[in-house]
């Protein structure tokens, strides 16, 4: 007798969804670096407050980054997902992040979003805003 998992197309979509946000991070981890930005880390969780998709260093400046990944042809573009709701949860996680970490960089801290679109064809769309949340 199998047993299966009881996911089903729900966890296809799942399994899909997460590889596609993974890809997108990695994206928008390689635009950081092209543009001289450090990323110290990537996916840090704080318990049940949520995660940071890329913490990096900009000069003196801590940046917490958000990365928006969709494929063209919906009806939003990835930013639009940064609701102030979500700027202000990562406000919070960044002052975590600080406090686990240390202390805040003599720069301060921005929060940033990358948004990644990925066309049926051709190279993904990679936009970065700096200062966006």
């Amino acid at each position: 007798m199998t047993v299966g998992t009881g996911g089903g197309a729900h966890m296809n979509t799942h399994q899909a969804r997460s590889a596609l946000g993974r890809y997108g991070e990695e994206l928008a981890a390689r635009r950081l670096t092209a543009a001289g930005i450090t990323v110290l880390e990537r996916n840090w969780r704080c318990g049940r407050s949520g995660e940071i998709d890329i913490v990096a260093r900009d000069g003196d400046v801590l940046v917490v980054c958000e990365v928006k990944t969709r494929r063209s042809g919906g009806f939003e573009h990835p930013m639009a997902a940064v609701t102030p709701v979500k700027a202000e949860r990562l406000r919070g996680l960044a002052e975590r992040w600080i406090q686990a970490h240390g202390g805040a960089p003599p720069g301060g801290v921005r929060i940033d979003v990358i948004g990644v679109v990925l066309p049926e064809r051709g190279p993904a769309a990679v936009e970065h805003v700096r200062g966006a949340a």
